[in-house]
């Protein structure tokens, strides 16, 4: 399969006037928005135990104790810890999502990381036959688009470690920066370098 590395000079000006904050911002967003958020203490109301009054509130000479499950008790409730309310979603705008694919594809391209491919197909459906196509590139990883994936081509790609297959409507900023090249098929590029 013939493939077409792209220089700097064939992507249009918008591409290169883009600053690198913007994909900074998007990348963080994407990380913030993957946490899980399970992280969870109970408080002193919500642990078991602790109804009765460990010991007299007068005579013993000691600091009055209403449960044994506060704080300073061994096995009481956490103090200001952790609980799953905590929102750590982060929005970003459409605009800023485009400026930051832009900006790492634009990097890419610096580094002659971007393939341009007639078609990315496996119709043999076999894992080999996509792990060869890959290392045809001779990069490290690789992020493969493709306009529409059809059953042998995902099915071939599924296993591999170090090449991911996407659809054009996948592609984002975070995934183009994360992978060490990009291969993409002409009619995906053409549009990508038509909407911007």
């Amino acid at each position: 399969m013939s493939s077409t590395v792209v220089k700097t000079a064939d992507l249009p000006e918008s591409f290169l006037e883009v600053h690198p904050h913007n994909l900074y911002l998007y990348c963080k967003a994407y990380a913030a928005n993957l946490r899980a958020n399970s992280a969870h203490t109970k408080n002193r109301s919500a642990v078991s135990g602790g109804g009765k009054k460990p010991f007299s509130q007068k005579g013993g000479g000691r600091a009055r104790q209403g449960s044994i499950r506060a704080p300073q008790f061994r096995g009481g409730g956490v103090v200001f810890g952790p609980t799953n309310a905590k929102n750590y979603k982060q929005k970003v705008n459409k605009k800023q999502k485009r400026l930051a694919l832009m900006h790492a594809i634009a990097e890419k391209v610096a580094n002659e990381r971007v393939f341009l491919v007639d078609s990315i197909s496996i119709e043999s459906g076999k894992t080999k036959d996509a792990y060869a196509l890959f290392k045809s590139f001779g990069v490290r990883d690789a992020l493969f688009v493709k306009e529409l994936i059809d059953d042998n081509t995902y099915r071939a790609f599924r296993n591999l470690q170090d090449a991911y297959l996407i659809e054009p409507n996948e592609l984002n900023g975070y995934l183009a920066a994360a992978y060490h090249a990009i291969v993409i098929e002409k009619s995906v590029w053409e549009n990508l370098i038509k909407e911007s």
